[in-house]
């Protein structure tokens, strides 16, 4: 039926659905402010789809204002097709084949210096999503769209790594158009920052918010910044670089090469050595590698301390960002965002802290809902509304 709609109806249609698959159920309302579309188009919309079957409507539990019934919401009827995700970390390549709804099929992960083996990393990516596709029971021809994100930005016009002190290995590739070669499909790639957004965003803690700040505190620490419901970038692909915030009173050297940045005195290998050292016992030093997860060390007073200590530190840094931001809520992911409430509470006690109060009051602090499959998850979301005919692209 789609086929037979005028040009600017179809990209109308194509619109709205891929907002409510990646929104879930919205009202009308939320389809109109999200995409920019008349109340009146997004109706006319609707009905369309409705009668094609492509979605249903129900009514929302959230209460109302007011003394009137429940607004009506609209939500995909079934997955529509799949699609292939992969997330590039800095020592590990996982591809996903999953649904456009984000039931994952399946998934297959391998262990790799990817920051300084890019053509390794790109290979070893192509090899897992072919594998992922057989353990999935589909073939290449019929997946929808295929993303990946990488450890680091990518120049806005060229789509190029380009920071010579972030993945300086990577310095002059341009990612999608390396796995589309591969794959022999379009990709699109974005930074795994981004990406985890988009997975809180749509599958996660931020599904409610359209001005929100995700903070992936692994590593290396990063932000991905979605403002009125849009990826932001910055002027030329860089925004949200905040690992590389000068800290004062830190001193040890940096990969950009400076002192004392945010991610040389807060990463995951720093607190877990930190908990190494004061969980150690008789005298004898426990390895960082045999630390249980983070979560589970909240009830321990010493290590909540050291989480806590940890957030205080990010939240300094995110403070600034509350200021100039506004957003309505940071969602903290990665290895740190699992820590749970000691380390959500010392970003909070920056944030009141050092924020605007104004701003600080109505900015939420959550811990990411979807843990270290955020940047994975939010591949599959960008895969679902990628486009099919053009190598490369951003979100």
């Amino acid at each position: 039926m789609s086929a037979d709609l005028p040009a600017r109806r179809r990209r109308t249609r194509d619109t709205v659905l891929a907002a409510i698959t990646q929104l879930g159920p919205a009202t009308r309302a939320e389809l109109s402010r999200r995409t920019g579309l008349s109340r009146s188009a997004v109706g006319d919309c609707v009905a369309g789809l409705l009668l094609e079957g492509l979605i249903a409507e129900g009514w929302s539990d959230e209460p109302t204002a007011g003394r009137g019934r429940p607004a009506s919401v609209l939500s995909v009827r079934g997955a529509t097709g799949v699609v292939l995700g992969i997330d590039l970390g800095h020592a590990h390549v996982t591809a996903a084949l999953a649904t456009t709804l984000g039931e994952v099929l399946a998934e297959c992960s391998d262990e790799l210096d990817v920051d300084h083996l890019p053509g390794q990393a790109l290979d070893l990516a192509a090899r897992l999503a072919e594998r992922a596709l057989r353990a999935g029971g589909h073939r290449l021809d019929e997946v929808r769209g295929v993303a990946a994100g990488i450890p680091g930005p990518l120049a806005m016009r060229t789509n190029v790594v380009s920071a010579p002190t972030i993945l300086a290995d990577w310095v002059g590739l341009d990612p999608a158009a390396e796995l589309g070669r591969r794959l022999g499909r379009p990709v699109v790639v974005a930074n795994d920052a981004d990406m985890g957004a988009q997975g809180e965003r749509v599958f996660g803690a931020a599904r409610r918010f359209d001005d929100f700040l995700y903070v992936k505190a692994s590593h290396g620490i990063g932000a991905g910044i979605v403002l009125a419901g849009q990826t932001y970038r910055g002027s030329a692909g860089f925004a949200g670089e905040i690992g590389h915030t000068h800290i004062p009173g830190a001193s040890n050297w940096c990969r950009c090469g400076s002192r004392g940045c945010l991610e040389t005195v807060v990463s995951i290998s720093h607190v877990r050595r930190r908990l190494a050292h004061i969980l150690s016992t008789s005298g004898a030093t426990m390895s960082e590698h045999r630390l249980p997860p983070l979560g589970e060390l909240a009830d321990n007073p010493a290590a909540a301390r050291v989480l806590t200590d940890a957030g205080r530190t990010i939240g300094r840094v995110v403070a600034d960002l509350v200021n100039c931001l506004n957003p309505a809520a940071i969602v903290l992911g990665g290895e740190l965002g699992a820590a749970g409430e000691p380390f959500v509470g010392g970003v909070r006690e920056s944030i009141d802290r050092y924020a605007q109060p104004a701003s600080a009051l109505t900015a939420q602090v959550v811990a990411g809902q979807l843990g270290s499959r955020a940047e994975l998850l939010g591949t599959i979301a960008i895969a679902s509304r990628a486009p099919t005919s053009v190598v490369g692209g951003h979100t």
